[in-house]
């Protein structure tokens, strides 16, 4: 194990770069979870396949495929989380876990900005097989709203997760 100036194990630069990429996967993870409870099952805006002609929620058959198309999207979802898990747990047995709140918590909304970010061009923009609100035929401004709110929540966490590195002591 390495040590820093403070001479504690896995801490300081080289142990808060070993913690990036629990926190990022579980923000990843958490905001595909967000979406896909809140937007697909309690608000029922959306679902994956909405916005296509075989996923018709209007019909059996199209909600039938919805339905599948968002069990698929979660177990998707928990395996990002499940990774990231696996990986805190491995970074905490090393000694390198995220070194403060503000470090590990700014990773978090950093992953799940980005998540936001990369489902909504591709899957709303790029794709069109859903939009954010496809309950009202799909208007653009939801899209570009949920757009915008995601690349706030990922410039937030960028500049928390920023700070809080800034402050790692350096590593002998």
């Amino acid at each position: 194990m390495s040590s820093d100036s403070t001479g504690a194990a896995g801490t300081g630069i080289a142990g808060a770069r070993a913690a990036v990429a629990p926190a990022f996967l579980m923000g990843m993870g958490l905001g595909g979870f967000v979406d896909g409870i809140v937007l697909h099952q309690l608000l029922q805006w959306h679902h994956m396949l909405t916005h296509t002609a075989a996923g018709n929620p209007k019909t059996v058959p199209g909600l039938e495929l919805n339905t599948l198309a968002d069990g698929v999207f979660h177990a998707a979802m928990w395996v990002l989380a499940a990774a990231s898990a696996i990986r805190t747990v491995r970074a905490r047995l090393s000694g390198t876990l995220s070194p403060d709140w503000a470090f590990h918590s700014g990773l978090v909304l950093l992953g799940w900005g980005v998540f936001n970010v990369l489902e909504g061009l591709v899957n709303h923009q790029l794709l069109g097989i859903h939009h954010v609100r496809d309950d009202l035929g799909g208007p653009i401004a939801w899209d570009l709203g949920f757009l915008a709110l995601s690349a706030v929540l990922a410039a937030a966490g960028w500049l928390l997760y920023r700070r809080a590195a800034r402050r790692q002591p350096a590593a002998n």
